[in-house]
């Protein structure tokens, strides 16, 4: 990556949209972290979760790399790009955010849980980081490690300010939509449909794509909430 780059604008956006996914889809980081280590001696917690957390940030890493690779390859950003559609209605819906988590009784059992845990927890947050970070590996780590502080002692704070400003969970979901659509447009089955792809364009399928994951989790959402009240008067009448 190219130094000159760190005073451009277009970094330090992609950097953010990086930080604020990490927090939109790790925030239950922190409870996979301390149930894990939850029965560990007190010495050795903080040592389980400074290496746990660093295994599971360089997995992250490297599956992101990955997914960077595939990404080159005809329709698998529309398909990565329509995942986020959904992974992002479903943010605006909460979400299923219910794991077990055994806790280990030994520091390399608790480091192994959180990085395995990780691993599988991070599926939709690897496709959204990868959108983000538009093929720069570099910038990819570089959103990571700066996130690492605010995953490890925010997530708890952002969980509560989401509670309280269902905004925040919106604003998040339609940077999903935004990045998503921007994946689709971009993916190389397009070029050869549209050879030249005009920053209007690319701003457009953009917002079309953010508009459409905010009117889907909104039904959804309505959806489930009529079903819950049909539910609801059914069990009174009953």
């Amino acid at each position: 990556m190219d130094i000159s780059l760190l005073a451009t604008s277009a970094f330090w956006i992609s950097v953010g949209q990086i930080i604020l996914i990490d927090i939109l889809l790790g925030g239950d980081n922190a409870v996979v972290i301390a149930l894990a280590c939850r029965k560990l001696p007190a010495e050795q917690r903080k040592k389980g979760i400074f290496w746990g957390v660093m295994g599971a940030i360089v997995l992250r890493i490297i599956l992101i790399f990955f997914a960077l690779q595939l990404l080159t390859l005809p329709f698998l950003k529309v398909a990565g790009g329509l995942m986020l559609f959904w992974i992002g209605a479903q943010l605006m819906q909460g979400g299923d955010d219910d794991h077990e988590v055994d806790g280990a009784t030994s520091l390399f059992g608790a480091i192994k849980t959180i990085i395995v845990a990780d691993a599988v927890m991070s599926v939709d947050n690897v496709i959204a980081v990868a959108g983000a970070a538009r093929g720069d590996i570099v910038l990819v780590a570089f959103g990571i490690l700066v996130s690492i502080p605010i995953i490890v002692w925010g997530s708890q704070l952002v969980l509560k300010l989401m509670d309280r400003y269902p905004s925040v969970i919106t604003i998040g979901a339609a940077l999903l939509g935004w990045i998503g659509g921007e994946m689709i447009i971009g993916d190389q089955v397009m070029k050869s449909v549209i050879p030249e792809v005009s920053a209007t364009l690319k701003y457009s399928c953009a917002v079309a794509g953010a508009l459409v994951v905010v009117g889907l989790g909104t039904l959804l959402s309505k959806r489930a909430a009529d079903r819950n009240g049909k539910d609801d008067s059914g069990s009174a009448s009953a």
